[in-house]
């Protein structure tokens, strides 16, 4: 089974031609200023994570976990996430973005997949996450149900077709997806 990263069921949702420049066909990515912000605004949000306590989240206490590497032989899948809180014997997982837009589909299934991750790591059920979105200071509750754990498994299997197939997928129809995107100059049917 080919090994795959968190971060490329997040690209395949966003636009599954990314897959295909970082497997098939790799090429050097330019790294967009929100990449590089982004990057400065997680290092940051670290140090400051540590004082805070879990009132935003909706819980009285817990365990705040940063950056552990996950990964689950079951998926063939690896990543390794912001953080994750532990209460009450449950296990929350936290994504980081830096987005003024809202939570995004790519996002939500980011931190499902991590979620699944989670549950092999500690032989448990996660039924919630959050998405915490920097620029709002805010965490958006994000249910980890079936539905989702079983779309993240028909995009892993999607991004292993791409791969094994060798196959540019389609781009992706929302065109405003392009504007921002590290690999907008190797695509030569998009404006």
């Amino acid at each position: 089974m080919i090994k795959l990263r968190v971060t490329d069921v997040k690209q395949y949702v966003y636009c599954p031609r990314i897959i295909y420049f970082t497997y098939v066909c790799p090429v050097e990515k330019r790294v967009t200023r929100k990449m590089a912000y982004g990057k400065e605004e997680h290092l940051e949000l670290d140090r400051l994570e540590k004082r805070r306590n879990f009132k935003r989240f909706g819980l009285d206490h817990g365990k705040r976990v940063f950056h552990q590497y996950l990964r689950s032989e079951r998926l063939g899948l690896e990543g390794r996430l912001d953080m994750h809180v532990i209460a009450n014997g449950e296990y929350f997982p936290v994504e980081f973005k830096h987005t003024v837009k809202g939570p995004s589909l790519n996002h939500k299934y980011q931190l499902v997949s991590y979620a699944m991750l989670l549950e092999d790591f500690y032989n448990k059920p996660v039924r919630y996450g959050f998405l915490y979105l920097i620029p709002e200071k805010k965490p958006y509750p994000i249910e980890i149900n079936t539905n989702a754990r079983i779309f993240v498994k028909e995009c892993l299997d999607k991004i292993r077709d791409i791969i094994v197939g060798e196959k540019m997928p389609r781009p992706n129809r929302f065109k405003g997806c392009c504007k921002d995107c590290e690999y907008r100059n190797f695509c030569g049917d998009v404006n």
